[in-house]
């Protein structure tokens, strides 16, 4: 009777969609080339992997409202990460420990397993004991049909956990055994934990993989762990940490003992919009990371879910990174290689000398564009450089760049009039030569790379159509652009 559940849960999931895809493909807000739902409320990317040819990314999901509900598994496939074909959700509620209407299927992971792909989730519930979650399997023979395991949970909050805070499971292979990296909170303590298995389904606790001492929360939320170069890399989504939404730490791993030794710790992102990232290994080697563009709103630098739940829709990813690790440990995070298929229109300057005069720059049609700049920092002597993005209508956001105090600031509070706040972050100047700048503007949102990809801000804008403008000035002195290069990118929403 279960699987019968499951099966007319998502029928109905899929109906619902076919009847409201066109509206939310023809709303005014809907993003260009970044990943979004056909219809209903998208957030945590769940269950990245390349299988059988094609790139599968799952997402936590409601297809009835633009807003966050019981949740699904939405899925869609692409050969390119940017082209999505979009499929029935691979996940519905239908079990005791995954039926709550304000629960469902949370987060979690896949891998292939016996030719078969396999997730694992977090199922949540409530008989009368309050929010429990618990670690669950569904698997495919064929990647799109999936069956939820007749032995679930297989696995429930261990003593000292708090049953509502024991969520999304990461899941990888390493030689003969599968290891399982966990959120939780002890104490009022975020941290991970680890287990291994050696059939999938049988899950025995190894350690604790690492944990805050007070500096990273209360609670880890959508925790990851895999190797680059010759360290290993966790990363999470601190709950009670302040406005850190993403954070990486580097170190050493040792499988023998389960114990992971940080060295460096950094952010993933600056912005306001980025949140729950996970990674997969791409066929070619790389280290592909994906991650939510929103936060939530017990955050203290929430804003609001913006404006696109009146066309049906809310939450996209932001563009899919690519993982590198540098010579001191840190990480960068690329956009990947692949965007640059869709470039079109390009236009480059060898040199600009920016002025306190504004100066207007073109990209693309203003919207959806892509404009790297290399900024001269020996014959720079201005104090700060603002960028002015998506202007029109007497609103704008203002990326500044501060030489003086060595910082960077985007400004988003005259915007759109939804979106609020200032984010922050560090830039590392001394004995550099130049700056690099990358920005990548779509329809709702802003991302913008500096510093070798080090250094990033992802934010929602949810521009008018007619805020198409794109300004450049310095204050206090003078500003060498060595290099611009401005692309248009081309619509690529299926």
């Amino acid at each position: 009777m279960s699987k019968e559940i499951l099966k007319l849960n998502i029928e109905k999931a899929q109906m619902e969609t076919d009847r409201k895809k066109e509206d939310v493909k023809n709303g005014v807000m809907r993003q260009r080339y970044h990943f979004m739902p056909q219809t209903g409320w998208l957030n945590d990317p769940n269950g990245l992997i390349y299988f059988r040819g094609k790139y599968h990314f799952f997402f936590q999901h409601n297809p009835y409202s633009g807003f966050w509900d019981s949740m699904h598994w939405g899925h869609a496939i692409s050969e390119d990460m940017l082209h999505w074909e979009y499929l029935p959700p691979a996940l519905a509620p239908s079990e005791v420990y995954d039926d709550h209407p304000k629960g469902g299927c949370f987060s979690g992971s896949a891998i292939e397993h016996d030719n078969k792909l396999f997730l694992m989730y977090t199922g949540t519930a409530n008989k009368g004991r309050g929010y429990e979650q618990t670690q669950c399997i569904a698997y495919s023979e064929d990647g799109f049909h999936f069956e939820k395991y007749e032995g679930n949970p297989v696995l429930t909050a261990p003593e000292g956990i708090l049953p509502d805070m024991f969520r999304d499971p990461k899941v990888w292979k390493h030689e003969d055994m599968y290891y399982m990296v966990c959120g939780a909170s002890r104490e009022n303590r975020g941290l991970a934990l680890l287990y291994r298995s050696g059939d999938m389904l049988h899950w025995k606790f190894f350690q604790v993989l690492a944990e805050s001492r007070g500096e990273w929360g209360y609670m880890w939320e959508c925790p990851d762990f895999y190797p680059i170069g010759d360290k290993y890399v966790l990363t999470f989504s601190p709950m009670g940490a302040g406005d850190h939404t993403a954070v990486y730490l580097v170190g050493d791993f040792d499988y023998k003992t389960g114990r992971f030794y940080p060295l460096v710790s950094g952010e993933i992102n600056w912005g306001f919009d980025y949140y729950a990232p996970q990674s997969f290994p791409a066929p070619d080697g790389r280290r592909i990371m994906a991650g939510w563009s929103n936060e939530w709103e017990w955050m203290p630098l929430w804003k609001d879910w913006g404006p696109t739940y009146k066309e049906g829709w809310c939450g996209f990813f932001n563009i899919p990174l690519e993982v590198r690790l540098m010579e001191d440990s840190t990480l960068q995070f690329l956009p990947i290689e692949e965007i640059k298929a869709l470039r079109q229109n390009p236009e480059y300057l060898d040199s600009l000398v920016i002025t306190e005069e504004e100066t207007e720059l073109r990209a693309g049609d203003g919207v959806a564009f892509e404009l790297k700049l290399k900024i001269d920092l020996e014959k720079t002597d201005a104090d700060k450089l603002e960028l002015f993005l998506r202007c029109g209508e007497g609103k704008k956001t203002v990326c500044l760049f501060d030489f003086e105090n060595a910082e960077m600031r985007v400004d988003r509070e005259k915007a759109d009039g939804w979106s609020r706040g200032i984010s922050r972050s560090v830039m590392y100047l001394k004995g550099k030569r130049e700056l690099d700048v990358h920005i990548l503007s779509d329809r709702s949102s802003l991302e913008i790379f500096t510093d070798n990809y080090r250094n990033n801000h992802s934010n929602n804008i949810f521009a008018g159509e007619t805020q198409n403008q794109l300004k450049i000035r310095a204050i206090g002195g003078s500003a060498v652009i060595k290099e611009i290069e401005t692309y248009g990118i081309k619509d690529c929403y299926c």
